[in-house]
């Protein structure tokens, strides 16, 4: 902006330029990092021209024009069709400052004193802008949405063309550009984005299924070796508790047949020692029973001896008691036979008719003995009157014998109490 009389900043001025002095006598205090250029009427080349470089400055005859030394940023939205006739948004952004403000302030217009940079930005923006249509114009949509490299490329190079120059004396604008970056690129239709959104949607979809699957395949498989891990750890853990269980067993049964054996081997030992004192008792009581029955025996045997001759004796006087018996019986049968043979002589002398009145003496006993008749037979005894005594006994005799031969049939009763034995000789009396 151009300079005025008065002291302090400059009104309006977008760098903070501070005047001072009075009149005709005054200078412009230049900020640090800002450019100024002085001219005065009369003089071809400016008084003043560089960063930051304060000066005194005549507001009658003196001109000055700052202008910040910043970089500056523009930013682009341009609207570009590519290669498929389809609608873009290209957004990006480019950074510029400059490099040679003697060739700048002659180039570019910085006369606004609100914004010196607004014209040199408005002609960069529309410069770049028609730099990335011409490139996207000749790409195809999938390029500029993946690869935006070539546009920034393309940018630079024609913004440095014309900001900094060909070469050599050709000192462009008097610019330099500093960066040249692409933001973004947008498909103006809506369907147009979702259809080119679909394949690589699907295709994520697919890889994403395809990870959730891996996924679930690689937590399965972790899950089965952590599952086969624990019950690997289980069976480990099981083993070498029942190999400590069945160590513990082993110990308590070889403790218990221990301890069982030395019970079975002092019950062995005292059923010995009990079976010894036991067979010494028996061997003591087979003595003292031996002793006894010797005794025993030695007593019995005395008994017997003494048994033996009281039974002597016993017989002795048995046998000579029996002697003297049979001697007294023999003289008593003799006396009886005596008394018999003399009977049976008296008898041989009796008569037929003394046998006939012993007879009828002894019918009534030998009746009344005599069983019921089951028959009646009549036995006449006796003959006549002229027979002889001789004929007389011998019909007696026969009739006696038919009586007998009667009483055979029946049981023979029992001689009546009191009534003699007959002899042989009354029973069949001998003829004389």
């Amino acid at each position: 902006g151009g300079g005025g009389g008065g002291g302090g900043a400059s009104p309006g001025n977008a760098v903070d330029v501070r005047i001072t002095g009075f009149w005709r006598w005054k200078t412009v205090v230049v900020p640090p990092n800002a450019y100024v250029v002085q001219t005065r009427r009369g003089h071809a080349q400016p008084l003043t021209l560089g960063l930051g470089v304060s000066f005194a400055y005549d507001p009658a005859k003196d001109s000055f024009l700052v202008v910040p030394g910043a970089m500056q940023t523009i930013l682009i939205n341009a609207h570009c069709i590519c290669r498929e006739l389809q609608g873009l948004l290209v957004q990006g952004y480019v950074q510029w400052i400059i490099e040679d403000f003697g060739t700048a302030y002659r180039k570019l217009d910085f006369t606004d004193v609100e914004d010196p940079m607004r014209v040199v930005n408005v002609q960069l923006r529309e410069q770049a802008e028609a730099a990335i249509k011409d490139k996207v114009a000749t790409m195809s949509i999938d390029a500029v949405l993946s690869d935006k490299q070539p546009i920034i490329e393309e940018l630079t190079a024609r913004l440095r063309h014309v900001a900094e120059g060909g070469g050599g004396t050709d000192k462009g604008l008097g610019l330099r550009i500093v960066t040249v970056q692409i933001k973004e690129a947008v498909v103006s239709s809506a369907r147009l984005w979702e259809s080119l959104q679909t394949p690589f949607r699907a295709e994520q979809e697919r890889i994403a299924r395809l990870a959730s699957l891996g996924k679930e395949e690689s937590l399965a498989q972790r899950e089965l070796e952590v599952e086969q891990t624990r019950e690997r750890m289980q069976l480990e853990s099981d083993g070498e508790l029942s190999a400590l269980r069945a160590s513990k067993d082993a110990q308590a049964y070889d403790r218990e047949q221990s301890e069982r054996q030395r019970r079975q081997h002092r019950e062995e030992e005292d059923a010995r020692k009990l079976a010894t004192e036991r067979q010494q008792t028996v061997l003591q009581a087979a003595e003292l029973e031996k002793a006894r029955l010797a005794g025993e025996a030695e007593l019995a045997r005395l008994h017997q001896e003494v048994e033996a001759a009281r039974l002597k004796r016993t017989a002795l006087a048995s046998t000579d008691a029996h002697d003297v018996e049979r001697a007294a019986a023999n003289r008593q049968a003799r006396v009886e036979l005596e008394h018999l043979e003399l009977r049976q002589q008296i008898l041989n002398g009796l008569s037929a008719s003394n046998v006939q009145a012993r007879l009828v003496e002894l019918l009534p006993a030998i009746a009344e003995k005599l069983p019921q008749p089951r028959e009646l037979r009549s036995v006449s005894i006796g003959g006549a009157g002229g027979a002889q005594d001789g004929q007389g006994l011998t019909t007696l005799v026969a009739q006696m014998m038919a009586l007998v031969n009667v009483l055979k049939t029946e049981p023979p009763a029992s001689p009546p109490p009191g009534a003699p034995t007959p002899t042989p000789e009354e029973e069949h009396p001998t003829p004389d």
